[in-house]
């Protein structure tokens, strides 16, 4: 199975960063996605923490820093890494920028992985906006229901139905699929537009019949 590579001549698999590697450069290094271990206890700590992770990579000359490595089309502004986002992809990040969370628009993109970072950031930035109003953030976390966790389902039991129900879920039996064409089923559909139009013109015609009937009354 061909997998697009991610760097110049590495796969994803190749490129996981190496244990060893001190934590921000762990985190900083390009690799699978995964979720970000906090050192710091108090959010806005852990802000400042996670924002150092997703600063822009620098061009390093004599030890002087300038510049952006990674400000490129497509390109991880962070690993350098080679990504190409679908409009439809979720996890497709905002637009990066020079410094995080403000700043200049930059050209280039996040990965998956520090796509997954920027979302640990956005929560963050949520929890903290709820505290300084007083609002508890687990509240607004929607919470997965018990039986969802077992993996996926072949079979629902009396007291599943319950536990899926309460917390706002739609069950649905299941329909036996049929196997007609789509010209059978658009005739079907027309069909259908039809009968519903010719009610509707029928309801009408009635609601104005009647409107002609209380004008005459009042007449009178």
């Amino acid at each position: 199975m061909f997998q697009q590579p991610n760097l110049i001549g590495q796969t994803m698999s190749q490129n996981a960063p190496s244990v060893f590697l001190p934590t921000l450069e762990r985190a900083r290094a390009s690799g699978p996605l995964e979720e970000y271990k906090f050192t710091n206890i108090k959010p806005k700590k852990k802000l400042k923490e996670i924002r150092k992770v997703l600063y822009p990579e620098k061009k390093s000359f004599l030890k002087i820093k300038y510049g952006y490595k990674f400000n490129l089309k497509d390109r991880c502004v962070v690993c350098g890494m080679h990504h190409l986002w679908e409009s439809g992809d979720f996890m497709r990040p905002p637009i990066p920028l020079t410094d995080v969370t403000k700043g200049r628009p930059m050209r280039g993109t996040y990965c998956p992985k520090h796509a997954g970072t920027h979302k640990q950031l956005e929560m963050l930035q949520q929890q903290i906006l709820a505290e300084e109003h007083g609002l508890e953030f687990r509240a607004f976390i929607p919470r997965m229901p018990k039986v969802m966790r077992r993996g996926p389902l072949t079979s629902l039991t009396q007291e599943d139905l319950i536990s899926l129900s309460s917390t706002g879920w739609l069950i649905k039996p299941p329909t036996v699929g049929d196997n007609k064409t789509a010209t059978s089923e658009a005739i079907n559909i027309v069909s259908e537009i039809n009968i519903l139009t010719d009610r509707l013109n029928h309801l009408m015609t009635k609601q104005g019949v009647k409107a002609v009937n209380t004008e005459v009354e009042k007449e009178e």
